[in-house]
């Protein structure tokens, strides 16, 4: 065996290895800013913003090739930034939330594509009529939530990738749209003969944890379970608030979350192990709140990122 072949058979052991002990998944959320024409006091252009929030989404995701990143507020010219900037390894699933198409802001997915196989995906607006552009109640602006089902190329391995930017203004959609995301998250779990797949649901829900969406996610009807609650403490780092504006006066807010979708019981593996097949469960290995300012004083967003480190058993 020359050295190449003994590279080659190191590297696919190593993976073997990794996939037995369970899939390291990276899941990271973050409200990137759309690109305003006319900045608030304080925030910079998106032609400003733009390198440092590549590199920081380049940087969570350098050393996990089975990341999944879930943006909110993203425009189209965004998107085509963001593909660019991470070097044209990534795909994403989404649509503008104003038409369906490219019109409006976005909740993309991204996904490496030598990864993961993206088999289906769809967009559900947050309002009465969840199959077209709309909105309902008192909701402010269209909501809504790019859902995507996604096998690992290499394992064979299914999830359901869910994303979401739920109404800044109106409590009854934000609670509403908390209700529809339970349903598509009941639709995925119950879907005849075919086992039960894993879910997790990441975004800006626009809700702290004393405040209506947030309560319904994770009520005691509820499938899901914020991962911030599983792991421990020794693991955790960075913040405890995910929004910040762009000044030191704005008041600081927990609203970005990632939930994991499953009847969960937390045991001393920390597995959620809510499904009947027990070998589609998670294990949480660690959850931080990433900066979004360093000392030259450029904001990348008014949101900083809510990373997740998963294995899939």
């Amino acid at each position: 065996m020359n050295d190449r072949s003994r590279l080659i058979y190191m590297e696919e052991s190593q993976t073997d290895m990794k996939i037995e002990n369970g899939l390291p998944v990276r899941l990271m959320t973050k409200n990137i800013r759309y690109a305003t024409a006319s900045p608030s006091k304080g925030e910079e252009t998106w032609e400003v913003r733009r390198p440092y929030l590549i590199k920081e989404l380049r940087f969570h995701t350098a050393h996990c090739d089975d990341s999944f990143l879930c943006l909110q507020e993203v425009l189209h010219q965004q998107i085509i930034d963001i593909q660019a900037g991470l070097n044209g390894e990534w795909d994403y699933i989404g649509v503008g939330r104003d038409d369906g198409l490219e019109a409006g802001e976005y909740s993309p997915i991204f996904f490496r594509r030598l990864n993961w196989k993206c088999q289906a995906w769809n967009t559900v607006w947050l309002s009465k009529t969840p199959e077209k552009p709309s909105k309902s109640w008192d909701a402010a602006c269209f909501r809504i939530l790019t859902v995507g089902v996604f096998m690992h190329r290499c394992s064979g391995k299914k999830l359901v990738a869910m994303n979401t930017h739920l109404d800044d203004q109106g409590s009854r959609s934000r609670l509403e749209g908390a209700k529809i995301i339970l349903s598509q998250i009941e639709k995925y779990a119950t879907r005849g003969a075919e086992p039960r797949m894993p879910v997790f649901v990441a975004g800006d829900f626009n809700s702290e944890p004393h405040q209506e969406a947030y309560l319904e996610a994770t009520g005691d009807s509820s499938p899901m379970i914020d991962l911030h609650s599983l792991v421990p403490e020794a693991k955790q780092y960075g913040d405890t608030n995910t929004f910040t504006g762009f000044d030191s006066e704005t008041r600081r807010k927990k609203i970005d979350f990632i939930f994991l979708s499953q009847n969960a019981s937390k045991t001393q593996s920390n597995a959620i192990s809510g499904f009947e097949d027990h070998a589609l469960s998670w294990l949480a290995d660690g959850y931080s709140v990433s900066p979004n300012r360093f000392e030259d004083g450029v904001y990348n967003s008014d949101h900083q990122a809510v990373i997740g480190d998963l294995r899939l058993s």
